[in-house]
């Protein structure tokens, strides 16, 4: 079956950098369009990035611009979140999404395979 495995989260300070990474299993990972996508306590999941399938286009929200940078590594069946300049607000849980259908999207509704998250906490 499929699995998306994050890992790479923890505490760090405002202004430091984390490096989240999702292994990829059980699927053809080439043809998927990955995201990366964040959930803050009481919020609603909301996009932060999404990779084409062949990693030459991406797509960044508005708040993590110039910060994140998505990366994906077809051989290795990984996608990587680079978060730089982290702040306070980027304190959620980060979720790892394939998408079978599109190379890419900003909706969460159309990815068809999420992991289980990973905590980023951002302390001012």
């Amino acid at each position: 079956q499929v699995q998306l495995v994050e890992s790479g989260g923890g505490l760090v300070q405002a202004g430091g950098s984390l490096r989240l990474s999702c292994a990829a299993s059980g699927l053809r990972f080439s043809t998927y369009g990955m995201g990366w996508f964040r959930q803050a306590p009481g919020k609603e999941r909301e996009f932060a990035a999404a990779i084409s399938r062949d990693g030459t286009i991406t797509y960044y929200a508005d708040s993590v611009k110039g910060r994140f940078t998505i990366s994906r590594d077809n051989a290795k069946n990984t996608v990587h979140l680079q978060m730089n300049n982290l702040k306070p607000e980027d304190t959620a849980v980060y979720y790892c999404a394939a998408d079978a259908w599109r190379s890419g999207s900003t909706e969460d509704s159309e990815y068809d395979y999420w992991g289980q998250g990973t905590q980023v906490t951002v302390s001012s």
